[in-house]
């Protein structure tokens, strides 16, 4: 059975919260590692999750641009950090900053790491670097630490059951 964790959650669910600068979500996906690199690494798949259901354009290497389309809340231009198959991935978002590329000064961190669990892959998420990054004159409520905890909880169920249907193919 799939299960899912939130480390800032008050919910009952494991976690701890880290200052308000660090979310951290966990979830069991009943596929192997291989399949769940590819929903979050491929362009044919990443919109399904992230995005308006079209394929993403994506630079899968360090320093790369990955696009990602977020409807009302904006078109991201993030920047690669990590591309190490098919264990981690991480890449800066700038979420205050829609249009404008994402760097260390303007952006949080978003990791995604990979673990073989039984048949299944644990995949551990981590957005860090809220309370160091640039805040926009006029900041958005939907860019915030709160906004993007409840944000990756819908999202890596998204991711889940993108993986787990393909699976069912």
């Amino acid at each position: 059975m799939a299960d899912s964790r939130d480390s800032d959650s008050r919910d009952g669910r494991a976690g701890e919260r880290d200052g308000e600068d660090r979310i951290v979500r966990e979830i069991r996906i009943d596929a192997p590692v291989d399949r769940v690199w590819a929903v979050l690494t491929e362009p044919e798949h990443i919109g399904q999750w992230f995005g308006q259901g079209k394929p993403t354009p994506i630079d899968l290497r360090p320093g790369g641009i990955m696009h990602l389309d977020h409807g009302r809340y904006g078109y991201f231009l993030t920047r690669i950090v990590t591309v190490e198959p098919p264990r981690s991935f991480a890449y800066r978002w700038a979420s205050g900053f829609p249009g404008e590329e994402a760097t260390e000064e303007n952006s949080t961190l978003v990791e995604f790491t990979l673990t073989e669990d039984g048949d299944g892959t644990l995949l551990r998420l981590e957005e860090s670097g809220f309370l160091g990054r640039a805040v926009p004159a006029e900041p958005s409520p939907d860019d915030t630490y709160e906004s993007h905890g409840a944000g990756w909880t819908g999202i890596l169920d998204l991711v889940r059951a993108h993986v787990e249907a393909l699976g069912a193919e």
